[in-house]
């Protein structure tokens, strides 16, 4: 069994039982203490995973939601390919929305030069990256500022979206999984994030292959609001049928 196949099916177990211990791992997996405890370590980094005192928990348990600073660095090659790809579901000169996320504000910095487009977003990395580009017009939504996501939230927010509808939504997601659709952690974020899906002709889900399989706390969409996902190459084939089966067209880059 390869490393990253044995990790996901000690993230799975993690999932299904709260909690792993190193011991019964090694036992069930025929493998070392210390190669667990290695992969245990890497699930960790990757933010899946919290290691305790025997063994660790997955993250979605502790309520943890890891600050941008902190999930930045994480996949970045496969991220710069996901927001690489998702040029090709640009408008032609027309209007998006750019949800709160890592992933996101890559694709910002990719965004053409040569023609006009209108940008909505309430993430504050964003609108800074974009603010003195000549050919984006930026429509900042004001809110409160979560500073785990630097983006705003609440009703300001929501009441703005009301007035919105754009050609593309450009989102992120916490977690993915054909039977709850789309989650994040936080109830405020989510109803954000609903409201940007539905101010939208086309919702494209931004994620990488770690947030597939997850449930979080607060679901903002099913999976029939969206058009397409673009993952990383990563990705497992069976979860991309699955995902498929419920709707979205998958694109891996």
């Amino acid at each position: 069994m390869y490393a990253t196949e044995r990790q996901q099916q000690i993230l799975n177990q993690a999932r299904l039982d709260g909690r792993v211990e190193v011991k019964d791992l090694a036992d069930a997996l025929e493998v070392t203490p210390e190669t667990v405890r290695r992969d245990l370590t890497s699930l960790e980094r990757r933010g899946l995973l919290r290691r305790v005192h025997g063994g660790a928990i997955p993250v979605e348990r502790l309520g943890i939601e890891p600050a941008v600073a902190d999930r930045e660095g994480r996949m970045a090659a496969q991220k710069d390919r996901i927001a690489k790809a998702a040029l090709d579901e640009l408008p032609d000169g027309g209007s998006i929305i750019l949800d709160a996320g890592t992933t996101t504000v890559r694709l910002a910095q990719l965004l053409p030069t040569d023609r006009e487009i209108t940008v909505v977003t309430h993430a504050l990395p964003i609108a800074s990256l974009l603010a003195a580009r000549p050919n984006v017009s930026l429509h900042l939504l004001g809110g409160i500022v979560r500073h785990r996501t630097l983006a705003a939230v609440g009703d300001w927010v929501l009441r703005a979206m009301q007035d919105v509808f754009v050609d593309v939504a450009f989102v992120g997601t916490n977690g993915i999984t054909a039977a709850r659709g789309l989650t994040t952690p936080d109830l405020t974020e989510a109803a954000v994030k609903r409201a940007l899906v539905a101010g939208s002709r086309r919702t494209v889900v931004l994620a990488d292959h770690t947030k597939f399989g997850r449930e979080d706390f607060a679901r903002f969409a099913g999976l029939e609001r969206v058009d397409t996902v673009i993952s990383d190459l990563e990705l497992a084939d069976e979860m991309v049928d699955e995902i498929e089966a419920a709707g979205p067209r998958v694109v891996r880059a």
